[in-house]
């Protein structure tokens, strides 16, 4: 037991009285009903028996910087804190099976703080990523749960492993490399080298299924199982991982932290779409930020230091009217909104013309625009949304000089533009092959010639799109949400590939299963833009 003097908040946080003295067990054992024991960190404000209870499940390990942001700071504000390794890590017992045993074992673990002499009768939840996801997973089914400070995550992962139904390969492999070496004896350094390890493996041009050695040194189990149920539209082994249908019936309060530049924004405020359907009213936050930015760690303990005072201590003095609040790209400031989608977007079509043109006329017809996409040599991508790495917006140019890109350039804006929600491609598409990806990406075009991503998207087209008779489909793309402004001398840009390489597993044209190593298919490929065929990016204008 060790006791830890008081300091000045954190964050510029002066919520309540004077931080407290904070008591910490370590290695609190916890047993679940299989006969596994994990093992958690208590810490306890000196003073405050019966204080409500902030409890976090996490697959990172409890020391170092975890415990310093999750268990000490918010303890000295007078919450008890119960800081939880999950099965199969730092001490906890059992074998790590990614998203499978959260449920159960979050549950038991609230019924053991239930049985425990401190335990006042409530609790909060906080955490994001993984530790987001372990909130959803028990947060219908335990009463006593007052409040959720969710960041960066959703309550199911499987749309965004198989986000547009391509497989995001960099950032599951980063993912699984990274929990590979967490527990080791260099796991301090594990997520500076999984990226770097993770990049020569993919860039070696092996198939996905011989990726793991090449990224961990041994076969990782997950990203194997990842790649077995790629394809499959239902799957035993996702039900049990998907507590997507659930958040409807969440009575704690919610606060949700998100990032523009974020790999589970979509599915994030899809969340936050179930709640509002169901009558709740949770707080959104998104900031410009990717998804392992310290910047959104800060903000995320700030927000939920205020959220957990007004709903587990009845101080809601630091809560913001205005239940959303959007940072807006291009402008650099932030806004509050009474909802998402905000009030007022009108959805404009941006549509591609002949000649690389965009504009909101009418496509002015003309023959299509063609390229062909080899996976032997897959286009590549630079900047979009990954798990581990800077996000921030990169400059396409050198990208944008490939064969295999289409390119569509507005005319230089003559008013500032702002672009707030969601944001969907139709692109009307006469593919080589029945299986292809269609890869539709928005730019920022500045006046210096600078073209920085601004949103991105992907769809898998399999037999099952159908094309007409002229062998034409007509492929719907949902893009990354946006609350951007695009200024005036700016121009707006569209990218149409079929490869984002290495974010998305190349496609083969082949139809075989995604592990598989058999050869490639080149594809060529034609983009309509006639009356008939308008192919367009919508953008919520505001």
């Amino acid at each position: 037991m060790v006791d830890l003097p008081a300091r000045l908040p954190v964050n510029g946080a002066r919520h309540g009285p004077a931080a407290r003295r904070v008591r910490v067990r370590r290695d609190v054992p916890v047993p679940m009903p299989d006969g596994v024991t994990l093992l958690a960190d208590h810490y306890a404000p000196v003073g405050a028996d019966g204080a409500p209870a902030i409890l976090i499940r996490t697959p990172y390990g409890r020391a170092g910087l975890i415990g310093w942001m999750y268990g000490w700071t918010f303890a000295r504000h007078g919450f008890q804190v119960v800081l939880q390794s999950c099965r199969g890590g730092f001490g906890s017992g059992g074998r790590l099976d990614p998203l499978a045993d959260e449920h159960d074992d979050g549950l038991a673990t609230v019924e053991w703080m239930r049985r425990q002499p401190w335990y006042g009768g409530s609790f909060a939840m906080h955490g994001p990523s993984y530790l987001g996801y372990n909130q959803w997973a028990i947060a219908a089914e335990t009463p006593d749960l007052r409040a959720m400070a969710t960041q960066v995550t959703a309550s199911c992962f499987r749309d965004a492993a198989y986000v547009g139904g391509a497989f995001a390969l960099e950032s599951t492999l980063i993912w699984t490399t990274l929990t590979a070496h967490l527990d080791g004896r260099l796991g301090g350094v594990a997520a500076f080298t999984a990226p770097r390890r993770t990049r020569r493996a993919v860039l070696s041009g092996r198939p996905p299924s011989e990726l793991d050695v090449l990224s961990a040194g041994r076969p990782l189990p997950f990203f194997r199982e990842l790649i077995e149920h790629h394809g499959r539209p239902v799957s035993p082994y996702w039900e049990r991982r998907d507590f997507s249908a659930s958040v409807g019936r969440v009575e704690a309060e919610v606060t949700m932290t998100g990032g523009w530049y974020d790999v589970f924004l979509p599915w994030q405020l899809k969340d936050y779409a179930a709640m509002r359907a169901a009558g709740r009213r949770p707080h959104l936050t998104i900031g410009p930020w990717y998804h392992a930015d310290i910047r959104h760690g800060r903000a995320a303990n700030a927000d939920a230091l205020a959220w957990f005072r007004a709903h587990l201590l009845g101080d809601p003095s630091g809560l913001r009217p205005s239940p959303v609040r959007l940072h807006i790209t291009g402008a650099d400031e932030w806004r509050d909104y009474p909802d998402w989608p905000v009030p007022g977007a009108r959805p404009r079509r941006w549509h591609l013309q002949p000649g690389g043109a965009l504009s909101t006329d009418n496509p002015a017809g003309g023959e299509p625009d063609r390229y062909r996409y080899d996976p032997a040599h897959p286009t590549p991508v630079i900047g979009g949304p990954v798990l581990i790495g800077n996000s921030e917006p990169r400059d396409n140019r050198r990208l944008e000089a490939r064969r295999d890109v289409l390119v569509y350039t507005s005319e230089e804006l003559a008013e500032d533009t702002d672009v707030i929600g969601p944001v969907r491609a139709e692109v009307y598409a006469r593919t080589g092959r029945e299986h292809a990806d269609i890869v539709v990406r928005v730019c920022d075009v500045h006046p210096d010639g600078a073209s920085m991503n601004v949103c991105e998207g992907v769809r898998r087209l399999t037999p099952a799109d159908r094309a007409d008779a002229d062998g034409v489909r007509c492929v719907e793309v949902d893009l990354w949400p946006v609350g951007h402004r695009f200024l005036r001398g700016h121009r707006i840009r569209v990218h149409v590939a079929s490869g984002a390489y290495p974010r998305i597993a190349r496609n083969p044209g082949t139809g075989v299963p995604l592990g598989d190593g058999s050869p490639m298919v080149a594809s060529d490929q034609e983009i309509l833009h006639d009356p008939a065929h308008p192919s367009a990016v919508v953008l919520p204008h505001v």
